[in-house]
């Protein structure tokens, strides 16, 4: 089984949160027939480090506009502590993980979104060899949230777009993306335990799911087309999360083609 794991930047600000998760991930990942590849955000530390240096972070369409100044933030934050940190909280835990960008081996493709936005891309493609191989031979990716081209660009990529890509060019079996939410909920505020895409369009529609759950929304139906089974938008706050989504445990929203 071929399992992607994407985890929010909240989840991993704090050490005790981080900690937690890196065992449970390294617990799923030392599982006979399980392979794991994990992918991370960091937005909050992003936007964190900018101000500490008087950098304005300005968004458009819930994207962060990304100047110069903010890919070199982008290199340092994600592909550098963020990045760093998860890695060495999960070999604490024991498992052999392996920090890498989508920059890496060509690993995640982008195109320029717009040039309103600057350095931010569009995914286009996961060259996903360099996960088979690593996995392969038991070690644990942990892919950080910056893409490239092949003419040596570098760019500021959303993280679930990210995962979308990387779940479909990795095959997975299953794609979950563990948040600070419960799940996906509707205009009551009560959880949807399974969502296909005419009922994920109509909560985008009627403006229920906005900003982040409309992105996590929009890259789960990408992994979903590209070939991914099954989807799932769960707490990662929740202690034993993983082991319990693996159970068959109905927690969180489910999204299926």
């Amino acid at each position: 089984m071929k399992l992607l794991v994407k985890l929010g930047g909240t989840l991993l600000d704090e050490e005790a949160s981080r900690q937690r998760l890196s065992r449970e991930i390294a617990a799923v990942a030392a599982m006979p027939g399980i392979l794991v590849t994990v992918v991370h955000g960091g937005g909050k530390q992003m936007t964190r480090y900018l101000a500490e240096r008087g950098v304005e972070s300005r968004f458009a369409g819930g994207l962060r506009v990304t100047t110069p100044e903010v890919v070199d933030a982008v290199l340092k934050v994600f592909a550098g502590s963020v990045n760093h940190q998860l890695v060495a909280s999960l070999v604490a835990a024991g498992s052999d993980a392996v920090g890498l960008s989508g920059i890496d081996a060509c690993l995640t493709e982008a195109e320029q979104w717009s040039e309103e936005l600057g350095a931010v891309g569009r995914p286009v493609r996961c060259n996903a060899r360099l996960l088979d191989v690593l996995t392969g031979a038991g070690y644990l990716p942990v892919v950080a949230c910056v893409a490239g081209d092949r003419q040596g660009r570098i760019y500021n990529v959303n993280a679930d777009q990210m995962a979308a890509a990387c779940a479909a060019g990795f095959q997975a079996d299953r794609l979950i993306f563990l948040t600070d939410v419960v799940g996906v909920l509707d205009a009551d505020k009560r959880i949807l335990p399974e969502l296909d895409r005419a009922a994920s369009e109509g909560l985008i529609a009627a403006g229920v799911a906005t900003g982040g759950m409309q992105a996590k929304l929009e890259a789960a139906h990408r992994a979903l087309d590209g070939g991914v089974p099954r989807v799932c938008i769960a707490p990662g706050a929740e202690p034993g999360i993983l082991a319990r989504l693996l159970s068959g445990e109905n927690t969180g929203t489910s999204l299926v083609r």
